[in-house]
């Protein structure tokens, strides 16, 4: 897996391994990432019938106005 390199506000960086009981700063922020992707598969998945139909209401032509 390739990496990535970023400079973070330290306050921040202390502020989530404290919320996340983890010791590096590293493991700290990617449990962060992994949360906020995790959390947005199950949002997808609880919504994603209701986002699908309306995005297929608006993919289709309308007719012209006026």
């Amino acid at each position: 897996m390739a990496k990535v390199e970023i400079g973070l506000d330290a306050e921040l960086v202390v502020e989530v391994m404290v919320l996340a009981g983890v010791g590096s700063p590293q493991d700290a922020v990617e449990l962060v990432l992994r949360d906020y992707i995790a959390r947005g598969h199950r949002t997808e998945t609880r919504t994603g019938s209701a986002d699908r139909s309306l995005r297929e209401a608006d993919a289709r032509p309308q007719e012209p106005q006026g």
